[in-house]
């Protein structure tokens, strides 16, 4: 799988084909993180293949839709847990981040997850998502955040040239 740009987020519906033993086989559902439709059916046999037994060519996918976030105006904490194969072995992993959508903290676990520890998209399974209260929170690069009142002050501004007078009486004050 290839991360370019932001992940979106798919619920994706399958079950095996019916069959003469098997007249209603039973659904299953996977909330799946991938840049496209055509990936997020693809991780869902990936992952079908190894919880079930069940291959595409003995299945068949009912739905794919894609799942659209509600309100994009407060920051939240998002809990990621999941599971990455290391050039050592597999390893289980609780990671948090602060962002507006669920979509965008995964995309930003990727990121990270590739800039720490060499992880490939490929090698990284998301578990479970949810979003997390702040009491709950555990790492403190999240924590530090809480009951943050950002301020950007300009301590040393200049004006620009057009504005300024060509002979001034005194040397201009920048530092305020």
């Amino acid at each position: 799988m290839k991360v370019s740009g932001e992940l979106r987020e798919y619920r994706v519906i399958g079950r095996r084909l019916p069959s003469e033993k098997v007249k209603h086989p039973s659904l299953y559902r996977m909330r799946i993180f991938a840049p496209n439709d055509v990936t997020a059916k693809s991780r869902f046999w990936y992952f079908m293949k190894k919880l079930r037994k069940l291959k595409k060519s003995v299945g068949e996918v009912v739905t794919c839709d894609e799942i659209f976030a509600e309100k994009k105006v407060r920051i939240k904490n998002y809990g990621i847990w999941l599971r990455y194969d290391s050039r050592s072995g597999t390893h289980n992993m609780y990671r948090e981040y602060r962002d507006v959508t669920v979509c965008g903290a995964v995309t930003l676990c990727y990121r990270d997850m590739a800039a720490r520890h060499r992880a490939r998209a490929s090698s990284i399974q998301i578990i479970k998502v949810e979003e997390v209260k702040a009491a709950d929170c555990k790492r403190v690069h999240t924590k530090q955040f809480h009951n943050y009142k950002p301020r950007f002050p300009l301590p040393h501004r200049i004006v620009k040239a057009h504005f300024k007078t060509r002979f001034a009486a005194k040397r201009p004050n920048t530092h305020f």
